[in-house]
């Protein structure tokens, strides 16, 4: 075990230094498979939050002039070592968060994906260039560096998530400041130390642990210029609007109910597999896990029988124990908050085939553990078709035909990830066309696009304009900058023409 693990109080870091909380004011972190704390995280106050931006804004003119080719030498070096650390990292997050370590690491190098992605910046970063625009004018574009940018990050990718924004932004040129989740805040550090290693400079990279204090002092800073965040809608939107009113650029990532559409020709077996693993894998909490299974016309008795004898014989155990295929929810809280969701389902009529709720891991009996939990016959109206559960909870809805599903999926509030599992290219062409969603799979449950693509939802799972890391990760972190030259030609005694009063037009 790491001797970051071992440590009763994980800190923050700040203008390159590891440091305690003066605010006195502390967080359990537990782990969820004993369901006891092993750890303690600081609690930044409003100065501590200062201190890390003022770190940041100090760091800024030395770090942006630096040249594009000498940062993506340090993010190299950076991503060495993650790679080097990546069972590190996945050890953590099964400690934290409780997802499997089999799970974990694939959160790693998903994120390391990004950072490979972040050090082709020298080419991602030219500019545009126009000759003879106008007689002896020339014209060119490039982008620069906003200043100190913030990422707010949630708890359940904790070593992904800071990986969508701020290798980014450190490769374009920004300084940053992270607020990691406080329920799994051990990789930030992790981060911290390694890119520390890597030779970037003091204050470029640092973080503040905390809860709505610190995240309202980053949204408020004067000299903080862009948020990046994803979590929940609720808070996603309040971090749009308070951030925007405060004339910060945001993009701000919320909430997900994803849909899988199984037509009637669909690969049977293909298609429960993918609902499975999208369903109940991390235990549900996954912002593009699929929570609704939408059976179109014939396909819904089969799909439901075959869904139910896999959900039942799920292997529910420590994320680290071996052949472990779910782990627990985060924490007593969201259990709490699951089961009580399944309730209401069953309330309000739905047909619950099988129930995950007491679940129970020998040796682990105070574990967050909620077994895989699977509805039949939900319709719109209920709680749970319209609320994102975040746990291992699916929902079969039945449709007569792909036009119902579409309309479905298409009056739901939210936008972020949607599949089809069919083998008509007609029917799934339309289908792709169709669908107000930010990302769509074809016989691919979970849509979530390579690092040199960029990753977001639409409607109410997207705040702002941006969508994150990629090409549009670069253009959130960056402006553009239009310059116009003319240059008097000594050499033909060419000088001013005089003053001219009417508007410029190009000849």
């Amino acid at each position: 075990m790491s001797a970051l693990m071992n440590r009763d109080t994980i800190p923050h870091f700040i203008a390159g230094e590891k440091q305690d909380t003066s605010s006195g004011r502390y967080a359990d972190v537990y782990n969820p498979a004993l369901g006891v704390p092993v750890a303690r995280v600081a609690l930044a106050s409003v100065e501590e939050v200062d201190q890390a931006v003022a770190a940041a804004a100090n760091a800024f003119p030395s770090w942006a002039n630096t040249p594009p080719l000498t940062r993506a030498r340090v993010l190299f070096r950076y991503l060495q070592l993650l790679q080097e650390h990546a069972d590190r990292f996945a050890e953590m997050l099964t400690r934290e968060h409780g997802k499997t370590f089999a799970d974990a690491q694939g959160e790693v190098a998903r994120g390391i994906e990004v950072v490979e992605f972040a050090c082709g910046i020298p080419h991602l970063l030219k500019g545009e260039f126009s000759d003879q625009i106008a007689r002896s004018i020339d014209a060119c574009s490039f982008r620069q560096p906003l200043g100190v940018v913030a990422g707010i990050t949630p708890f359940n990718f904790p070593a992904m998530v800071p990986m969508w924004m701020f290798p980014v932004a450190l490769a374009c040129g920004n300084t940053f400041v992270l607020k990691p989740s406080e329920r799994d805040p051990s990789p930030s550090i992790l981060h911290a130390e390694l890119l520390k290693q890597a030779g970037l400079p003091d204050g470029v990279f640092n973080v503040v642990q905390g809860d709505k204090t610190a995240v309202d002092a980053l949204l408020d800073h004067p000299q903080v210029q862009a948020i990046s965040f994803v979590g929940s809608t609720p808070i996603a939107e309040y971090i749009y609007t308070r951030g925007s009113a405060n004339g910060k650029r945001v993009q701000a990532l919320g909430g997900a109910k994803n849909h899988m559409v199984v037509m009637p020709d669909a690969e049977m077996e293909m298609a429960v597999d993918a609902l499975i693993g999208a369903a109940y894998g991390s235990a549900g909490e996954r912002c593009m896990a699929i929570s609704v299974a939408v059976a179109v016309g014939g396909a819904a008795d089969e799909l439901v029988a075959a869904l139910a004898e896999k959900t039942r014989a799920l292997k529910i155990n420590d994320g680290m124990a071996a052949g472990a295929e779910m782990g627990p929810v985060v924490s007593l809280a969201a259990k709490q908050r699951i089961e009580k969701l399944i309730g209401q389902g069953v309330e309000q009529g739905a047909d619950l085939v099988v129930d995950g709720r007491g679940h129970k891991v020998a040796g682990r009996e105070n574990g967050f553990f909620i077994g895989g939990t699977l509805f039949d016959r939900v319709t719109p109206e209920m709680t749970i078709y319209q609320e994102e559960i975040f746990g291992p909870v699916l929902c079969v809805v039945r449709v007569p035909d792909i036009a119902s599903a579409v309309q479905l999926i298409n009056q739901h509030e939210y936008g972020n990830g949607v599949a089809i599992f069919t083998r008509d290219g007609g029917v799934a062409r339309e289908f792709v066309r169709q669908i107000q969603v930010g990302m769509v799979g074809v016989n691919v449950p979970l849509p979530v696009p390579m690092a040199f693509h960029s990753f977001g939802g639409w409607k109410r799972s997207l705040f702002g304009d941006h969508h994150v890391y990629g090409p549009e990760g670069v253009r959130f972190y960056t402006r553009t900058k239009a310059v116009m030259q003319r240059w008097p030609d000594s050499a033909k005694g060419h000088g001013s023409a005089g003053a001219e009063f009417a508007f410029p037009q190009m000849k």
